[in-house]
């Protein structure tokens, strides 16, 4: 009943809610900002390039997947956004300066206060009703103050200069917060307020949340990093020695110059104690979405210089409607061939995992609709592969069933199922933890696309355990028990142990005997696809690199595809073209020399009938250096987490082993790309991270079966042992592996350029990663294995003992 009411709930989602698409299937917005220098820092290129990873942080924030954010010249940067539905509201929020901070109200400020202080006054528009309360507080710390609420909408974007200049006032006392300045509250009272006494930088994190309890509605949690919480502390103990109804018991929060609130300190505080704790609340008339956006600018921190909106517009897909027709032409035909090889070689069972493969797509599909995540073309190319990679478990789950068929004097196809369910239990359990650990640290670790793969896999492996544990087990016991599979019992599927597993019990191939000439060949391979690193070395795409962004308008309306099909032919197969606005085009390239920027003008005039260039401009790397850098943490630290996982749950040799074989296979996939020539790009860092997934997945369910080995023959020396589980695994490797190529093959030929390098590259991962779990992760954790002294009772097996009967595969020729 659960999974049927989980499908049902996934049907509703699917009718109901469309998935965001990407840039390169539907286009978007682009947002071009401006930096702008202030009296204390200027908008270079430094400035604007970390301005790019603080809008980066608002964007992912914002709940924006798979933008693109570039830095244009030194001072530009250019946002583009997919699916949003409210740029206006989406360019406000990225335009505000964020600069928070914390001050001491010194008292009312008079008429004559800006005469006598020379101070100026940035005045706000509308002011906030609000208070702060400590949060380890029940009762509250700080009364309320009255006013109406709308500093969540009307933000200054560009600070004190532009506050001042609405009020004919400019004075450099108000362009940073180290100097006291004159504030309306949110009355429209006129503070004198002290140097801040904390900012942005002392808040460690925020939150909006809802108050049900007392009723106050939406609030934000503020939690102060350690010298931030002492520095609250004393700036409400100062405020709290004055009586209460002074002015100056006040403390005021400021947002871009504007008060969003200024309460009075609760007469319960006591003078020079403050209100302790670490954490305060700003609250007020705040509606959800403006708590959100509040949260949001305080997490994300402050630009380090203003920025401007200058330029906004509507931008067309990066990729032609023919070659998305093609690539979903490829994933139709992919995802076919897949289902026929699955229904071919487990018939009754495998029309039912069809099924349930079907329910996985489902399942994937509402969960990325539900969280709002937006799919660009690799990624659905990536969603169809995971239907074609969720047959493993499927496959593991029938492979077991053949085996306990086969094993059993009196065959019983429902028997063997449910033994075969629990016999793969740990394997697949294994293999789709060790891929948790490796999503949830993406996610919270790393940002931007690499962020939004933790995302896409998470969900995968969550729906395909669903699919394989639940839905195919309900479908397939039930199938199992009717009379006519008791009958004819070939037709289920698993009353026979199928060609591979036959082939090799009648050959027995001794694979383990010499470990060392399979490492022997795993190093050659290493080293011969390594080079390419240093002989080629990496061509890198424009997202790394940067490039140059070229603007026309043209006399006639063009077709992208047409001027993209015109620029490969004259040499120029990666760049990327769009419609801009109104009959303009955009091309983005790698970098170029004036030669072939005029070349590329003339492409483009050929094609258009006319075109005159309004923008050539060098734009920086969409996948910036922090957050790269970010990813190779985030996957550092994804890695050592499965080592201790996959050490705690076999022994650190075999751990070991296949993360060694992992590194082994990304080492191998990276050279011959270099070899090649193929542009290191987001699309192939996305198939990167998916060979990494599948080639710990391979190894682990070669190592449960030796585990599983261990524990039946404890006195078998291990490299028997570990030939044995590698015999008895190939099946549900060969299986699963053309389960995948089927689809991968059909994308590299039928789904155009724009997936032909992202299949090849899965393509390259599919089969060395195959391999390596056999060939270099077995041999590897023998070798590691024989160099351990033994150990009593640990379950260790030692290398060189006697051999003892051989384990035969399991099977036999029945059925």
């Amino acid at each position: 009943m659960v999974a049927l009411a989980t499908v049902a709930l996934s049907v509703f989602i699917t009718l109901t809610t469309p998935v965001r698409l990407g840039l390169d299937l539907r286009g978007g917005t682009q947002i071009v900002l401006e930096t702008r220098s202030t009296s204390t820092t200027k908008a270079d290129g430094a400035a604007t390039d970390r301005t790019v990873e603080v809008l980066r942080g608002r964007i992912d924030a914002l709940g924006v997947a798979e933008p693109t954010i570039n830095r244009s010249g030194d001072n530009r940067i250019i946002v583009e956004l997919p699916g949003v539905q409210d740029p206006k509201e989406a360019a406000e929020v990225l335009g505000r300066t964020a600069q928070l901070t914390f001050h001491k109200v010194l008292g009312p400020a008079g008429p004559d206060t800006e005469k006598d202080t020379g101070k100026g006054s940035a005045s706000a528009q509308d002011g906030t009703k609000g208070s702060t309360k400590d949060d380890s507080a029940k009762d509250g710390s700080a009364e309320e103050g009255s006013g109406k609420d709308d500093s969540a909408k009307n933000g200054s974007e560009n600070g004190a200069e532009e506050n001042s200049a609405k009020n004919g006032t400019k004075d450099s006392a108000n362009d940073g917060p180290d100097k006291e300045r004159v504030l309306k509250d949110e009355s429209g009272d006129r503070l004198r307020l002290a140097p801040a006494s904390l900012t942005g930088n002392d808040v460690k994190g925020a939150d909006a949340r809802l108050d049900q309890q007392r009723g106050s509605g939406w609030h934000v949690t503020v939690d102060f990093k350690k010298g931030g919480s002492s520095g609250w502390a004393k700036l409400t103990g100062e405020a709290a020695c004055r009586p209460p109804g002074d002015p100056a018991r006040r403390v005021a929060i400021v947002l871009d110059d504007k008060i969003i609130s200024s309460p009075q300190i609760d007469p319960s505080v006591a003078c020079r104690t403050g209100i302790t704790g670490g954490s305060t609340e700003i609250t007020g008339r705040f509606s959800d979405a403006e708590a959100r956006e509040l949260s949001l600018l305080i997490n994300g921190g402050a630009l380090p210089v203003p920025v401007e909106t200058v330029e906004q517009r509507t931008v067309g897909p990066t990729l032609g409607a023919e070659a998305i027709e093609a690539s979903a032409w490829a994933a139709v035909i992919g995802t076919g061939l897949t289902a026929l090889f699955v229904l071919v070689v487990y018939r009754l069972m495998g029309a039912l995992a069809v099924v349930a493969l079907g329910c996985y797509g489902l399942l994937s599909y509402a969960a990325l609709a539900a969280l709002g995540a937006t799919l660009t073309l690799p990624g659905l190319a990536g969603f169809v592969l995971a239907i074609g990679m969720a047959v493993d478990a499927n496959v593991l789950v029938f492979e077991r069933a053949r085996e306990e068929y086969a094993k059993q004097q009196r065959a019983s196809a429902r028997v063997s199922l449910v033994a075969g369910f629990r016999n793969a239990l740990s394997a697949i359990a294994d293999s789709n933890i060790t891929t948790l650990i490796a999503a949830g640290l993406l996610f919270f670790l790393a940002s931007g696309p690499v962020r939004g793969f933790g995302v896409t896999l998470g969900i995968g492996v969550l729906a395909s355990m669903v699919s394989a544990l639940v839905i195919t087990r309900v479908l397939a016991e039930y199938a199992a028990a009717r009379r006519l599979v008791r009958r004819r019992p070939h037709i289920s599927g698993i009353a026979g142990i199928g060609v591979v597993r036959e082939r090799l019990l009648r050959r027995d191939p001794q694979l383990m005997r010499r470990p060392r000439r399979w490492l022997a060949v795993s190093l050659v391979a290493l080293v011969l696809a390594g080079s390419g690193l240093f002989v080629r070395g990496l061509d890198f795409g424009v997202e790394f690199t940067g490039g140059r962004l070229i603007e026309y308008t043209t006399t006639e309306s063009v077709d992208p595809e047409k001027a993209r099909a015109a620029l490969a032919d004259a040499g120029f197969p990666r760049a990327v073209v769009q419609s801009s606005g109104d009959g303009g085009l955009t091309v983005r390239t790698d970098r170029l020399t004036d030669s072939e920027e005029t070349k590329v003008t003339r492409t483009v005039d050929d094609v258009a009938g006319g075109a005159e260039k309004l923008r050539d401009e060098v734009v920086g790397p969409s996948l910036g250096e922090e957050l790269r850098r970010g990813a190779l943490i985030a996957l550092g630290v994804a890695l050592g987490t499965q080592l201790l996982y996959l050490a705690a749950r076999f022994r650190w040799v075999l751990g070991t082993a296949a993360v060694v074989a992992m590194i082994h296979d990304v080492i191998i996939l990276v050279g011959v790309f270099a070899w090649l020539g193929k542009p290191i790009d987001g699309v192939f860092l996305a198939a990167l991270l998916t060979v990494i997934g599948y080639s710990v997945n391979d190894s682990i369910v070669v190592f449960d079966r030796v585990r599983e080995l261990v524990g039946r023959h404890r006195s078998t020396p291990l490299p028997q042992l570990a030939n044995q589980a590698i015999l008895q695994t190939v099946p549900r490797t060969v299986n699963t592996g053309l389960g995948a190529v089927f689809i991968l093959a059909a994308l590299a030929l039928l789904g155009g350029d724009s997936l032909t390098d992202f299949a090849l590259a899965l393509l390259i991962g599919l089969l060395v990663g195959t391999y390596s779990s056999v060939f270099t992760a077995t041999p590897l954790a023998l070798e590691l294995d024989g160099r351990q002294r033994p150990t009593g009772g640990g379950g260790t097996v030692p290398a060189r003992r006697r051999p003892a009967a051989r384990v035969p595969v399991t099977g036999d020729r029945r059925g």
